[in-house]
């Protein structure tokens, strides 16, 4: 294949999936991994795509209004939301009261929550499952069942968030865009995120790459409400608003 061929066969990719990993183009364009790598390079200085650790993401952040079921996200981006919540598991201490926002990421985190000394709330169905499994105390917000995100919305849970102050809180996205903000295509889900992020000391939002530079319906929080913790973060526009924390680098970037 020409490599103005598999250029535009990238970009095609992205128009429909958002975000690609390199290995996913070495078996779809039947290329090296040194090959693509330099396509997206050469892609990410000509402006077309915004090069990722492991990958690309789409430069163009399309405005949507609609989200894939939990049993579809579940599958994918997997190896980077396993890296965004074991690092976000590690930030649980011994007497923190923890806020756990429904969403794939958030509930890989329980994979990894090792603190007994804890107390945690979620408006997560499956959450408060394998939380209670795990022998962890946890208690569930009461208010409307979200089929698609499996979550508990609406007006009784933003009620139910009242009583509480959290000493950190972990957040899912859809979408982060500099300009907008945090975004999600509910406004239910939306108003829950926005009580649940102001009655947090610390605030932190698991993005894996995919999620950059999108935006969707309802805006939760601006960037600079929370930290972002994700596996690499390249563009300059999004670090420029919030603080970064990158697994693949083993550190946290703080930009201003």
């Amino acid at each position: 294949m020409l490599t103005e061929e598999r250029y535009a066969a990238i970009l095609k990719l992205l128009e429909e999936k958002k975000a690609v990993s390199v290995l996913e183009l070495t078996e779809l364009l039947n290329s090296s991994e040194s090959t693509i790598r330099r396509d997206l390079t050469a892609l990410h200085r000509m402006g077309k795509l915004t090069k990722v650790h492991g990958g690309a993401t789409s430069i163009n952040g399309v405005y949507q209004m609609t989200e894939d079921k939990t049993s579809v996200r579940h599958n994918l981006h997997v190896e980077e939301k396993n890296r965004i919540a074991q690092c976000a598991a590690s930030l649980v201490h011994k007497n923190d009261f923890v806020f756990l926002d429904a969403g794939t990421t958030t509930e890989r985190m329980i994979d990894y929550l090792h603190e007994q000394d804890a107390v945690y709330v979620t408006n997560g169905i499956v959450h408060a499952r394998k939380l209670a499994e795990k022998g962890l105390e946890a208690y569930i917000l009461s208010g409307k069942i979200k089929a698609v995100t499996e979550a508990i919305v609406g007006t009784e849970a933003v009620h139910s968030l009242q009583r509480y102050h959290f000493s950190i809180g972990f957040f899912g996205t859809n979408g982060m865009r500099a300009g907008d903000g945090f975004s999600t295509p509910d406004i239910e889900e939306a108003r829950v995120k926005t009580e649940a992020i102001q009655r947090c000391n610390k605030r932190y939002v698991l993005a894996d790459p995919s999620k950059y530079n999108q935006l969707y319906s309802v805006i939760f929080a601006d960037l600079s409400q929370a930290a972002v913790i994700t596996t690499a973060l390249p563009d300059k526009q999004l670090r420029s608003h919030t603080t970064v924390i990158e697994t693949d680098l083993g550190k946290e970037q703080t930009s201003s």
